[in-house]
């Protein structure tokens, strides 16, 4: 609302809200650092879980970082901010997401202490963005050349991005699995350098056994089983024909009413269908496949002709799987039937259906393409499978991260002590306000370690301090052996981690910091009518089940997530 001689004039749409200044920046920090409180129990091998439970009632227990933050369904604008910025590091490097999170809320918590003495957020962001700079550059010089090669290496970095991620520790067979597929999947350029290609990674999952039953195979496993119980269950020497369309005859392309009168009429009718479906199936028996996948459907008209051409057919295949089955048979996807030849078909040794778990699978081995493989997950219940999958993701950015780039740093916050104390030193290069921000972001690294120390039961500031000291007397790689609480070269321990993971964590939570620090003014539009509170969910009252709106406990007022 704005007045000119006298006369309110209306800015806004009325019912908006606005937040200026000091009151908007304080509002930002503390709903961020809300959200970063709520995941900072999680950080560590001996971090704990959170359980979630969503709209519908789906259980999901993790202490995966961005898994919790996209269950937590935040709605404050700069609480988001904090979220994206997670989700931008899982995007990058499929690991260290908490430690995103924990950063932000860190940084922010520090700079509003900087601003309450009157420390201009300008100069917060500079000092924090040339901490960042500085921090990336320490953590270059830390790192250690690896060779792929060396694969005890890259099965402790997988051990080290899946321990805490599972009840107990991790299993050794399945970061032995991590690495073979990340090996499987990665290529060389023309310029010699690796790429890893994790889209191309299979992972099917069922519940039953135990994580110590899942099984690696070269080769892709296809969550589907035969469309007719007489085809062969196991095809030798498989020519495979992979279909984009439908092995069933066409609709008309407008509506059409057929009357038939005498049952001659309605024999000559069918006959008709039949025709036209045998010779839809004709086509592809001409090419001489005896294996199918088809990404839609099968007319049981269709697979009654399959079965006596002694085709085997699988139907309403994903077209991800679709796709990884032509890239690995050498076949090509068909869409068009007319246009169809020996030439698309592709090649495999053996396509063989199995019963796992009281379902069935369908197993393709033996593939033109070398190095295709695929995983198939077991655990007891559908949860214990969902967390390993979660643990397997991690691992796999982790060692994919190592061989692209053939660096890594120790782990057991190890880097973050470094780095404190090297910031520390740094900021004495600066006279001005600047040298404050930069001081107040090595704090923040520090948090690092000690949230480390607490989640595993120890006293934080003794263990910072003693992690402080071995660090001083040269021991670079010093860290914290969340078992005993020791400090120990993180190094010798293989407890390592790829550098990526490292300088992406910081670069993500500094940017995200400085856009936060930077909104002095809030803006909120009038929300539009809502359904009474319970309307379509059974009469329960608005919250999640009846809980207070602003989930108590992370000091959030009401409204803000």
């Amino acid at each position: 609302m704005a007045g000119l001689g006298g006369q309110p004039i209306l800015i806004l749409r009325e019912g908006s809200r606005r937040e200026r200044g000091k009151e908007a920046m304080s509002n930002n920090i503390m709903a961020a650092r809300a959200v970063a409180k709520a995941v900072r129990s999680t950080l560590g091998p001996r971090g704990m879980d959170k359980l979630m439970v969503d709209t519908v009632g789906d259980v999901t227990i993790t202490n995966d970082g961005v898994t919790i933050l996209r269950n937590m369904e935040v709605e404050h604008p700069a609480a988001k901010m904090l979220v994206e910025a997670a989700k931008a590091q899982d995007d990058v490097v499929g690991d260290g997401t908490t430690t995103v999170a924990v950063l932000i809320g860190e940084l922010l918590k520090r700079a509003e202490e900087l601003m309450d003495q009157g420390v201009h957020p300008t100069m917060i962001v500079s000092g924090y963005r040339m901490a960042s700079d500085k921090a990336v550059e320490v953590l270059e010089g830390m790192a250690q050349k690896i060779s792929v090669e060396d694969r005890d290496l890259l099965e402790n970095i997988a051990l080290t991005a899946m321990t805490g991620k599972l009840a107990g520790a991790p299993d050794v067979k399945i970061a032995q699995h991590a690495v073979d597929m990340v090996l499987a999947v990665t290529e060389e350029t023309d310029e010699g350098k690796k790429v890893v290609t994790i889209k191309n990674v299979i992972l099917e999952k069922k519940a039953g056994e135990s994580m110590e039953d899942s099984e690696l195979f070269q080769g892709i496993i296809i969550d589907r089983e035969r469309v007719h119980s007489n085809m062969a269950k196991k095809v030798e020497n498989a020519k495979i024909a992979l279909l984009g369309t439908p092995l069933e005859v066409r609709d008309t392309e407008t509506k059409a009413e057929i009357s038939i009168t005498s049952s001659d009429q309605f024999k000559i009718f069918a006959n008709q269908e039949k025709e036209a479906i045998k010779k839809v199936v004709d086509k592809v028996i001409a090419t001489g496949a005896n294996v199918i996948f088809c990404q839609k459907g099968i007319e049981d008209l269709a697979q009654s002709y399959l079965t006596k051409a002694g085709i085997t057919a699988f139907r309403r295949i994903r077209k991800t799987d679709l796709k990884k089955l032509a890239r690995a048979s050498g076949g090509n996807i068909v869409t068009n039937l007319d246009e169809m030849t020996p030439a698309d078909l592709g090649h495999a040794d053996q396509v063989e259906e199995k019963k796992v778990g009281g379902a069935r699978m369908t197993f393709v081995t033996g593939l033109e393409k070398k190095g295709t493989v695929s995983l198939l997950l077991r655990g007891g219940t559908q949860q214990v499978v969902d967390s390993l999958e979660r643990a397997l993701d991690d691992a796999l950015h982790a060692v994919a991260a190592a061989v692209e780039d053939e660096t890594l740093v120790a782990g057991g916050g190890a880097p973050e002590v470094e780095l404190y104390l090297k910031l520390r030193e740094y900021s004495a290069n600066f006279k001005g306000r600047e040298q404050l921000a930069v001081e107040k972001f090595a704090e923040a690294m520090a948090e690092i370690p000690k949230a480390l120390a607490e989640n595993a039961g120890f006293d934080a500031i003794t263990k910072l301090t003693d992690m402080k000291s071995s660090h001083e007397s040269g021991m670079k790689t010093g860290g914290v052996n969340t078992l005993d609480g020791k400090v120990m070269d993180m190094w010798a321990m293989g407890v390592v981690e790829p550098l990526r993971v490292k300088t992406q964590a910081i670069k993500s939570a500094t940017d995200a910091t400085n856009l936060i620090l930077r909104i002095d003014d809030v803006i909120a539009s009038k929300r539009t009518a809502q359904p009474p509170a319970g309307a379509g969910m059974g009469g329960m009252p608005g919250g999640m089940c009846g809980m207070p709106a602003g989930m108590g406990g992370m000091g959030m007022p009401p409204g803000m997530m």
